[in-house]
C-alpha cells in the first residue's frame, strides 16, 4: 500500500534535546545500526574492536560538545580534573578510562583520497560544461588531444584535465579511467565518458571515503532534525511504498534511479554556473560545503500469511 510523502519535521512530533528520552531512541537506533553491524561482521571487525572505537568517540564528541579543548569562543578554562569528571558523568566511563582514551588518537575518517578529488572534479566539469555535455546532461565525446593554443580552442580531454590539475599528465589520468571502465578510447582518438558519476570499485579507499562522508552527512542532518526545537533545519524526505509486486517494484526502482540522476546533473550544472559567476572565495574567507545526496533501496518483503477463509476448518 502507498505511504505518505512527509517533509522532515512536519506531520510528526518534534523533540528537543531535553525531551528526547533514551528509551524512545533505542528502538530506532537498533534498526539504524543493524546494516552497519552486518557490515562489521562480514568485514571481520569484532565487537571488542568496535567497543573501543565507540569509547574513544564518546569521549571525543562529549569533549567537543562541552568545548573542553577550547575550540569554541574563548572562556575561562576549567581545571583538568573537573573536565575529566564532567566527561565521566556524561559518557558513563570511569575517569581513569577517560584519561587513557584522551591520550589516544581517534582513527581519521575524513581524509580525502587524492583520486577522489581529481576524478569527481573532472567528471563534474565534463557533465556540467555547456560545450562538453548536451542539453540533457549527457557527456559529449572529446578528442584526446587539445587543438589550438594553450589558452583557447575547442574542448578536449587534455584541456579538461589541464583545467583541473597540472600535476598529472592527461594520458596517465586516461589510462586510469580506461582500466576502471570510466571511459573508452575510440580508434579515432576520441574519449567517451561511460560513467555519469564517479563510482569507485567496491572495497577501494575511494568507495570507503564516500561511504563515510555520505552516511555521516545524512545521519548528521537527521540527528539535527530530531534535536531541533522548532522547524527541522535540514531537508530529509523520502517516497516509500510497500506491498508491491516484484515487477512494479523494479519499474519504480528504474524510474527513481533515472529521476535521481537528472536531479544530480541539474544541481551539478547549477553549482558550476554559480562558481563561474561568483568565482572562488578569497584566501582566508569563511567557506561552507554542501552535500546533496540521494539513495534508493529495495528488498523483498517477508511472505505474509494468507487470510483465513471464512467458515474453513480442519
Amino acid at each position: 500500500m502507498p505511504s505518505d510523502f512527509i517533509p522532515a519535521g512536519k506531520g510528526a512530533e518534534a523533540f528537543s534535546a531535553g525531551s528526547l528520552a533514551a528509551a524512545r531512541l533505542l528502538p530506532p537506533l537498533a534498526r539504524l545500526l543493524r546494516p552497519l553491524v552486518s557490515l562489521l561482521i562480514r568485514a571481520g571487525i569484532t565487537f571488542p574492536v568496535l567497543s573501543d572505537l565507540l569509547r574513544q568517540l564518546y569521549v571525543e564528541v562529549a569533549a567537543a560538545e562541552l568545548d573542553i579543548d577550547g575550540a569554541g569562543p574563548s572562556r575561562r578554562r576549567a581545571p583538568a580534573a573537573r573536565n575529566v569528571s564532567r566527561l565521566s558523568l556524561i559518557t558513563g566511563l570511569h575517569r581513569k578510562e577517560i584519561r587513557r582514551l584522551r591520550a589516544l588518537q581517534t582513527p581519521a575518517g575524513d581524509v580525502v583520497p587524492a583520486v577522489v578529488t581529481l576524478h569527481s572534479q573532472l567528471i563534474a566539469r565534463w557533465l556540467g560544461g555547456a560545450d562538453t555535455a548536451d542539453a540533457a546532461g549527457r557527456p559529449l565525446p572529446l578528442p584526446r588531444l587539445a587543438a589550438g593554443d594553450a589558452t583557447g580552442g575547442p574542448p578536449s580531454f587534455e584541456r579538461l584535465v589541464r583545467g583541473v590539475t597540472t600535476d598529472l599528465r592527461p594520458r596517465s589520468v586516461l589510462d586510469e579511467w580506461l582500466s576502471q571502465g570510466i571511459a573508452t578510447l575510440d580508434d579515432d582518438d576520441t574519449v567517451r565518458l561511460l560513467e555519469t558519476a564517479y563510482v569507485p570499485r567496491p572495497g577501494q579507499d575511494a568507495q570507503l571515503f564516500y561511504f563515510a562522508r555520505n552516511l555521516h552527512d545524512h545521519l548528521a542532518a537527521a540527528a539535527a532534525n530530531v534535536l531541533a526545537r522548532d522547524a527541522a533545519p535540514f531537508l530529509e524526505r523520502s517516497v516509500h511504498y510497500d506491498a508491491l509486486s516484484p515487477d512494479l517494484a523494479a519499474r519504480l526502482v528504474a524510474g527513481g534511479a533515472a529521476a535521481a540522476e537528472r536531479l544530480l546533473l541539474d544541481i551539478n550544472r547549477l553549482a558550476l554556473a554559480l562558481l563561474e559567476q561568483g568565482g572562488e572565495p578569497p584566501p582566508g574567507a569563511p567557506t561552507a560545503r554542501v552535500n546533496l545526496g540521494v539513495y534508493l533501496f529495495h528488498e523483498p518483503e517477508p511472505a505474509q500469511p494468507l487470510p483465513a477463509t471464512p467458515g474453513a476448518g480442519p
